[in-house]
This record gives structure tokens, C-alpha cells and sequence, in this order.
């Protein structure tokens, strides 16, 4: 591998002189207004220089160190790092709708307004919800808009007192921080053995204070909790809502749907489960879904179909108020609007079964290696609590690091918090059964070698661009610039 370009910062390629493009000479510099001295740079800015071949090598060479899931597998819990067809990429990018600006006249603006709107009412489907709105731009945000929401329906009927927001122990940690964030107070109820909320634990946390519960179907250990209707049922008698995390909604597809369940508020991350690359941390989109007689607590605006079948932007005086500006993330939502599209009904619900099908697959071809903490029929996801046998000595963090020099990314580690090793693996519902089976066969491989030869897998990875950085140091002291790389 050619270390000039592979290994480089491209400021390392720099020469003096160096140019990778001519402009044409400048024939209005004597009829163009200069700018103000005090705006000019008083110093060259600190640029590269290097020709365009070395620089099309160079950023060719650091795409190819980049893992992605179009170059393997990404069995990553938690974020649902599928494949994502390009189709929806194309749609999204289409220059009628990409080169709309958002302040023109809604009569201009009737495409786009009705793809919203399409996807507004298939997303109620999906969830089994009244109405939608697509404003919010990550599930995050989409979660805080929920508890607003439940906020705003609890101070109409002039229920001040209601400040608090039951999550379980197992919950995604964006629970307990955005209920704080909309100012309410955070219990936490404890899991039984099998990773579902305790149902006898949550009854005498419910009063009159309880503004709502949240929860996750299937929960963050990817088990199916089965007392829903009966959790639903007490906190609906105590006078709260019921609040459905999305971020697990994959395998639900066509199978459940959480109105149905007895929820009252969800969100769903159009990023996770209905298409769009959410590598780095976006983008997203966190649509918030509400039951009949809460529509009006929405954020401003909405689209709603008018009786000529064109569409208007709607702003209720009942609203929360806005929550992004215009109708959030535009192209996310007309990938997640392509995606559904195309699958249809039939392939949404066959996704769904994919998805606990792969999962299943793997942990059952695991389970004599790899401690499964809970013994029950998974659904998207599972969580293994490391190895079996743990003499060798080889954590999470090692086969993780071990997966790397086999070409497979790491699944998530150690999360949930509820076991000291854990391993959440989420195959997705779009991998084959031959990508399934060598990521078993590399799997078992690791726990031989942590019984066999330890240390290979202590000291991985081997072959990886960068091995084994400190990462309490990178975390605490990042070097972000080429300056900071030469001090």
C-alpha cells in the first residue's frame, strides 16, 4: 500500500507552488468595489498545496479507510446501520424538488406539500396514530416535541402538578435527558431478569404528579414487552400518557403498531427505520405521531388536504408553537417517503420479519459461546454479556477490536448498561443468510482464539490503518488541526 497517499495528511503532500487549478485573469479589477481593509486577512490563509492528481489520490485513499454499509456488514444495535437503496437517494435529490426554497408561495409548492402530506398519513398508518407532524429533525428532538406535547394537553385541562416522566432502567439514554430538557422530572422504574419493565415496581410510582411513562417495543435488549396492555391500562387510570420511543420500531412493521398497543404519543426516527445513511450522527428526522384529540398540541405548521385537493399550511392557536423552522428535513423525509413507497405494504411487513429473523439466526448459532443473558425469542437485536468462559480474560472491547481485522464493524458495546459485557448485535433486516453465516464463523473464531491464543485477540486489531489509539486521551485532548499534530 503506497504510504504517499494512503497514509498522508495532505498537508504532509504539501509543496510550495504546488497549484491543481488556473483561473482566468481577473478583467474587473478596476470596476469592483474593494473591500474594506478591515475584512481582509491580514496573513495568507494556512492552505495545502498540492497538484489535482495528488489531491484526487489522496481523498480516494481516505474514502477507501472509511467503513461503511456499502463496503461490509454493520451489525451496529441501537442505530440501525442498514442498507439504504439508492433509489430514495435519487428522489430526494431531484432538482424539482431539491432547488425548491422553502418561502415560496404555497401555490408553487403543491408537489412537495402533498409528498408531505402522503407521508404525514402513511406514517399514521404505520403507527396507528391520528395525525403526524414531520417538523422535528432528529428522534431526539422528536422526543422533546412529544413531551411537550403531553406538556401542553396536561396544562389545558389545567393539571399543573403533573411533572413527572416515568423511564425504565433499560431505556435509550435520550429518555431521561429530554424529558428533563422540557423541564419535567425523571423516575426511573427498574426491569425484571428478562429485560422488561416491572410492572409491580411501576404501580406505586404512579400518582397524580405522573405526567407520563416512556417506553421502548420492543425495549433496548430487543425483547417484546408483553405487558403493555396492562401498563397502559394503570398509567391511563392514573391520568397519564402513554410515550412510544421509536428508535425500535424496525421489526414492528406491519406487525404492531403502538396506537394499538394503547399508546397515546411516539416518534419515529425516518432515519433508522425507513431509510436515509445515518453515519456520523445524521441527518435525521424525528416525525412525531399523537392519538385522536391531541392534534392540536402539534407544532406549527401542518399540511392538511383541503376539500379541491390542494394542500395549505395550517397554524393552530392550540399549538405548542414551532419546534424547527418551515417542516423539518426535507430530503430525509422524501427518502423515508420513497422507501415506504416502494416496499408497500407487503414489503414493510416482510422487513419487519427479516429483521427478527436475522437476529434470531445469529444468536442461535451464538449461544454456546456467548453468554445470552436472556433466554427468550429476540426481536431485532439481542445483547450477549461477552463470552461464556470468562478465564481468558478477553472483554467486549477486545472481540469488538478483533471483528475490525476480519472486515466486519464492531456491533455496539456496552450498552444497555443492565449487563457488564455487553454485545447488542442488529443484523437488519436487509443482510443475506451468506453475509449471516461468515460473521458466525468469524464470531466463533474469536471465542477459539480467546481460549486458544488469548493475546491475538487482547492485541487486536492487527491490520487496521490505526491500531489501538488511547481513547480517554482522544476523547480529552482531540487533535483537530495540522497545527496541533506538529506541537
Amino acid at each position: 500500500m503506497n504510504r504517499e497517499y494512503y497514509g498522508k495528511l495532505v498537508f504532509e503532500l504539501s509543496r510550495p507552488g504546488r497549484r491543481g487549478y488556473k483561473l482566468p485573469s481577473n478583467h474587473l479589477e478596476g470596476n469592483v468595489e474593494q473591500l474594506p481593509k478591515d475584512l481582509l486577512r491580514q496573513e495568507a490563509p494556512e492552505l495545502p498545496e498540492v497538484d489535482e492528481l495528488t489531491l484526487v489520490r489522496h481523498y480516494t485513499n481516505m474514502s477507501n479507510n472509511n467503513f461503511g454499509v456499502d463496503t461490509g456488514f454493520y451489525p451496529l444495535g441501537s442505530c440501525t446501520m442498514k442498507y439504504n437503496p439508492k433509489i430514495n437517494d435519487e428522489m430526494a435529490t431531484l432538482r424539482s424538488m431539491a432547488g425548491l426554497h422553502p418561502k415560496q408561495p404555497v401555490a408553487t409548492t403543491q408537489g412537495a406539500l402533498e409528498a408531505y402530506y402522503i407521508l404525514q398519513r402513511s406514517l399514521s398508518e404505520i403507527g396507528g396514530m391520528a395525525e403526524f407532524t414531520l417538523n422535528p429533525y432528529a428522534g431526539a428532538q422528536g422526543e422533546l416535541t412529544g413531551l411537550m406535547v403531553i406538556r401542553a394537553y396536561h396544562e389545558s385541562r389545567g393539571d399543573s402538578k403533573r411533572v413527572k416522566v416515568i423511564v425504565p432502567d433499560s431505556a435509550h439514554g435520550t429518555n431521561p435527558a429530554s424529558a428533563a430538557v422540557a423541564g419535567l422530572k425523571v423516575v426511573e422504574v427498574k426491569s425484571l431478569p428478562d429485560g422488561t419493565v416491572d410492572v409491580e415496581a411501576l404501580r406505586p410510582l404512579l400518582d397524580d404528579t405522573v405526567a407520563a411513562v416512556m417506553m421502548t417495543n420492543p425495549n433496548t435488549v430487543g425483547i417484546f414487552e408483553y405487558n403493555i396492555p396492562e401498563i397502559a391500562k394503570i398509567v391511563h387510570e392514573a391520568g397519564a400518557l402513554m410515550y412510544y420511543d421509536g428508535a425500535n420500531l424496525n421489526p414492528m412493521l406491519g406487525k404492531a403498531r403502538p396506537g394499538d398497543m394503547g399508546f397515546d404519543v411516539m416518534h419515529i426516527n425516518l432515519h433508522k427505520t425507513f431509510s436515509t445513511p445515518h453515519g456520523g450522527g445524521g441527518p435525521g428526522a424525528g416525525p412525531v405521531g399523537v392519538r385522536a384529540g391531541l392534534e392540536k398540541f402539534l407544532p406549527n405548521p401542518r399540511v392538511v388536504r383541503q376539500d379541491d385537493g390542494s394542500y395549505k399550511l395550517v397554524y393552530d392557536k392550540d399549538s405548542l408553537g414551532q419546534v424547527s423552522c418551515f417542516l423539518g428535513n426535507f430530503a430525509v423525509e422524501l427518502r423515508a417517503l420513497s422507501y415506504i413507497l416502494s416496499l408497500g405494504a407487503e414489503g414493510l411487513m416482510l422487513a419487519g420479519s427479516l429483521a427478527t429473523l436475522n437476529a434470531n439466526y445469529i444468536k442461535e448459532a451464538l449461544r454456546d459461546l456467548y453468554l445470552l443473558p436472556i433466554d427468550r425469542v429476540c426481536k431485532h437485536e439481542f445483547v450477549f454479556d461477552g463470552l461464556i468462559d470468562k478465564s481468558t480474560g478477553v472483554t467486549t472491547l477486545n472481540i469488538a477490536k478483533r471483528l475490525l481485522d476480519h472486515g466486519f464493524h464492531a456491533p455496539t458495546i456496552y450498552f444497555p448498561l443492565l449487563f457488564h459485557e455487553s454485545l447488542m448485535i442488529e443484523p437488519t433486516e436487509t443482510e443475506s443468510r451468506e453475509t449471516l453465516d461468515e460473521f458466525i464463523a468469524v464470531m466463533r473464531d474469536i471465542a477459539r482464539e480467546a481460549k486458544d491464543t488469548p493475546e491475538i485477540v487482547k492485541e487486536a486489531p492487527h491490520n487496521t490503518p490505526i491500531r489501538k489509539p488511547d481513547d480517554t486521551q482522544a476523547a480529552l485532548n482531540p487533535v483537530v488541526t495540522y497545527k496541533d499534530l506538529k506541537a
